[in-house]
């Protein structure tokens, strides 16, 4: 610690800016501005150890003159210039040009300083001379005259601190003594506190014991962050009593700091975990606000969040699993990777329909009949059925009924037909894709441990309509895949169970929800892809193709009318006859349903409006127009028209010509019209007879997930070794019926009269060729047996096959036929392609039931027991060799 030393008349001054600097203080400071560097030059640098200089502090006020002044007390010597501009007050300190407008407050007493270190340097390329100066604080001052030399200030100082005499008697005082242990005792508190957090206070021990209670003083509150009004307030505590009371103050309230900080550290590092740590100031500052008692914040999300919550109505369990959620929310922060997911849990916690429900009103039976009529022409069994399905639930509405499943091609109202008991029930209605799902977690959800985890498809349905009893159409449950992360048909086995899923467990709502007031309704176009344990849970309901009967009432009825509507035409503008309707079933579209012919309507109307769309230009003409003569405009008519139309004569009067077109602009579909929007047909009936018109070649009926096709089989043989070639994308199904057709027939062969008695084999010496057409299209199934059968026997008999009949059937070695499935499909192909005797295995006479009889009316239903009967049907002139075999 310095000794005293002997303090001149006249200092140069360094003005400290906002800030004191008391003795025993070390402070480091770096000169930049002229006056400061011309300061540092001649007081310090030159005298080198010897140089002194004073450091006073300053004020800056807003004013409207630039100057100087001192606190009041002091007065300004007026011999002396004034200071002009702020690079005169404090050197350390950059300026702006703001402060240009700053009146400067010189305080009235300041500290002597010394340098204990001192360098010098030169900015590059400015070339400009800086100091960096380490003072060391030695005593107080009092200005009594303050002047200016150069570019810097000069002050006639007095002495203010006691000499060496003075302290040694002041020591004796009694009331000075016990301040001076009062302040010792704190700041050994102070000291053993932070000896604990810091490796340097030891020698603060030393200071605490080497050096005087006076300088002990200013050295500790010189450490402390206080204000500058407290730092002033120091600087003038002349008086030791005084000032050992305002540092013991300090010190007792930074100890009070530090003990609240420890308080509150301790507070939140119980509250913390590892993965927490970096969140240490946030905690910090939710304890301070809670010591302070800060804690009466407006209702934050949290709170609205927990009210939401408290109104879904969950059940007891639930809710306590709810609100441990909410527990453990609360004590996170929104930036931590785990609130997000768990306040979006909650979320959906609040937002399930747990008790709420669609209002039920009283099914009325008679509207809900005319409800299922008007959506959809035909299908009466089908309606019938939910019809029965509907009183069921009238009668008990609690009950448990059946899962519906609607089986049939696309386009013939599966879809809508779910949509219908949702309206007649009065239920919210939600329609959920399983086409191509493969994933087991879009039905049972994503468990929460992932990341972007969310809950499966249903949780997530119910959650948009609100409720927890609408109609769910599980649509397209026969395309479901299954791979490595699940089968997803398992996985609904519990959604379709009524046992089961009134405790349907999400797993990433991971409580139980009660599904067991849902109403699920199913469509697929097959059941062979379907799960045995799957299909065993739901009704197979199936919807079979139309009639072109139906087509034709349901074009009329439906399509037509909502077609025009799609493309802003009206009855008025555009008329499709049922004649060009029939013709648009017949020789452009061949399908089970009725999309195809809704598109080929759509093509119409969009053809029409481009009609109606040029006839409006023509109408919207002014009245400066030149009338144009009837005869040109017919010849440019009939030049660029593409359908008939009536020539509209033109008359100046542009009223006229609106009444005029309003009554003769209905544009009439006719043949002409057809075939140039929708080109030529793409059916026709005489195929059949085309395709059968060599030996060999036999007509099959086959179904598919789009309803029945009619299937060629195309037969030859060439010159070979014995070899049967298969080709038309085949499975190996319908190869074994290949096989086993082709052993049928060499077995029989000399009985049929294939082949002389004494020939040792039909195939000797050539290969047989059988082809199925569309390449493109895979096949399979055993119904194609009798079909083989026909087309071998025709080929090696060299008899053909009558054009006007179709046959489907699986075969045995001995020769007998089996019943098949999709009977109504099949015949149905039959009667799309014109065809009109079918042959069919005796036990299908059954299925016939389901076929509408106006169709069964104008075909030859043919029933066969054996291969024989087959033949006897089939081929041209029937067969003359048949003998009725023994098994």
């Amino acid at each position: 610690m310095a000794e005293p030393v002997d303090l001149p008349s006249r200092l140069g001054i360094l003005p400290f800016r906002n800030k004191v600097l008391l003795p025993g203080a070390i402070i480091r400071i770096r000169c930049t501005s002229p006056s400061s560097v011309m300061l540092v030059e001649q007081e310090l640098w030159q005298k080198e150890e010897k140089g002194l200089i004073g450091v006073l502090p300053v004020r800056d006020t807003e004013a409207a003159a630039v100057g100087s002044m001192l606190s009041p007390g002091v007065g300004n010597d007026s011999g002396e210039r004034s200071l002009k501009g702020p690079a005169d007050v404090l050197d350390s300190q950059k300026q702006d040009g703001k402060n240009q407008q700053k009146l400067i407050h010189w305080h009235n007493r300041g500290v002597a300083a010394r340098a204990l270190h001192l360098s010098r340097g030169v900015e590059k390329p400015s070339g400009r001379v800086t100091y960096i100066v380490v003072l060391e604080g030695l005593c107080r001052f009092s200005v009594q005259e303050l002047s200016a030399r150069g570019t810097y200030r000069m002050a006639r100082v007095s002495r203010l601190d006691m000499t060496k005499a003075e302290l040694e008697q002041a020591e004796q005082d009694p009331d000075l003594l016990l301040l001076s242990r009062q302040f010792k005792a704190s700041a050994m508190e102070l000291i053993s506190i932070l000896e604990q957090k810091q490796k340097t206070v030891g020698r603060t021990k030393v200071l605490l014991e080497s050096v005087p209670v006076h300088r002990l003083a200013d050295i500790f509150v010189a450490s402390f962050e206080i204000s500058f009004e407290e730092q002033l307030s120091m600087l003038d505590s002349v008086d030791l009593k005084v000032r050992l009371s305002k540092a013991t103050e300090l010190v007792d309230r930074h100890l009070q700091s530090i003990r609240v900080a420890e308080k509150i550290t301790q507070k939140v590092e119980g509250q913390l975990s590892k993965s927490q740590k970096e969140f240490l100031l946030r905690q910090q500052m939710r304890a301070i606000k809670e010591e302070l008692g800060d804690n009466d914040d407006d209702e934050d999300d949290i709170a609205s969040l927990e009210r939401k919550m408290q109104s879904a109505g969950m059940p007891p369990n639930i809710w306590k699993h709810a609100q441990r959620e909410l527990r453990r929310l609360r004590k996170m922060q929104p930036q931590q990777p785990g609130y997000s997911s768990s306040r979006v849990y909650l979320e959906l916690l609040a937002d399930l329909p747990w008790q709420k429900g669609s209002e039920e009103r009283e099914i009325d039976l008679r509207t809900a009949k005319e409800r299922l009529d008007c959506d959809h022409y035909g299908l009466v069994k089908v309606k019938q059925r939910i019809i029965e399905y509907l009183a069921v639930w009238k009668l008990k509405p609690d009950a448990r009924g059946p899962v519906l499943c609607f089986v049939g091609p696309p386009g013939v109202g599966k879809t809508s037909l779910a949509s219908s008991i949702a309206a007649a029930l009065n239920r919210k209605f939600v329609r959920i894709s399983l086409g191509g799902v493969k994933d087991e977690a879009d039905i049972r959800g994503h468990r929460r441990t992932y990341v972007g985890s969310m809950p499966g498809r249903l949780i997530d349905g119910l959650k948009r309509v609100a409720v927890n009893n609408p109609v769910i159409l599980l649509d397209e449950i026969d395309k479901t895949g299954s791979d490595v992360r699940g089968d997803p048909a398992s996985a609904l086995l519990e959604v379709l169970d009524p046992e089961q899923n009134k405790t349907f467990n999400d797993h990433y709502l991971n409580v139980p929800f009660d599904l067991s007031k849902v109403i699920f309704v199913a469509t697929a176009n097959r059941v062979q892809p379907v799960p045995p344990a799957l299909l065993d849970r739901m009704e197979v309901i199936e919807l079979p193709g139309y009639t072109p009967e139906e087509k034709l009432k349901i074009a009329m009825k439906h399509l037509i009318p909502r077609v025009l509507d799609q493309h802003g035409l009206s009855s008025e503008s555009l008329q499709i006859p049922e004649v060009i309707v029939k013709i648009i079933i017949q020789r452009y579209t061949r399908e089970a349903g009725v999309r195809n012919l809704e598109r080929k309507l759509a093509a119409l109307a969009r053809a029409a409006a481009v009609k109606v769309a040029e006839q409006d230009c023509m109408v919207q003409l002014s009245k400066d127009v030149h009338p144009m003569t009837s005869s040109l405009l017919d010849e440019r008519l009939a030049g660029g028209a593409e359908v008939e139309m009536e020539v509209i004569p033109l008359g100046v009067n542009g009223q006229e010509i609106s009444n005029t077109f309003s009554s003769t602009s209905v544009l009439v579909v006719d043949e002409a019209m057809l075939e140039k929007v929708l080109g030529p047909p793409r059916f026709d009936d005489r195929e059949a007879a085309e395709r059968v018109a060599t030996p060999g070649v036999s007509v099959g009926l086959v179904w598919t997930s789009f309803g029945g096709e009619v299937q060629f089989v195309e037969a030859t043989a060439m010159a070979g070794k014995g070899d049967l070639h298969l080709t038309g994308q085949l499975g190996d199904v319908i190869k074994e019926s290949a096989q086993i057709a082709l052993t049928w027939v060499r077995a029989r062969a000399a009985d049929l009269k294939l082949s002389a008695a004494g020939e040792i084999s039909l195939l000797e010496n050539r290969d047989i060729h059988i082809h199925f057409p569309a390449g493109a299209v895979p096949k399979d199934g055993p119904s194609a047996g009798v079909t083989l059968v026909t087309s071998l026997v025709s080929l090696f008999g060299q008899r053909k096959v009558r054009a006007d009949t179709a046959m489907t059937g699986e075969m045995t070695l001995r020769g007998l036929v089996l019943p098949v499935g999709g009977i109504k499909d099949k015949v149905l192909a039959a009667h799309r392609c014109g065809i009109k005797r079918v042959i069919l295995p005796e036990r299908n006479l059954k299925d016939l039931a389901e076929v509408p009889s106006a169709i069964l009316a104008g075909m030859e239903i043919l029933l066969v027991k054996r291969i024989d009967d087959v033949l006897e049907q089939a081929l041209e002139g029937g067969c003359p060799w048949r003998q009725h075999s023994k098994l």
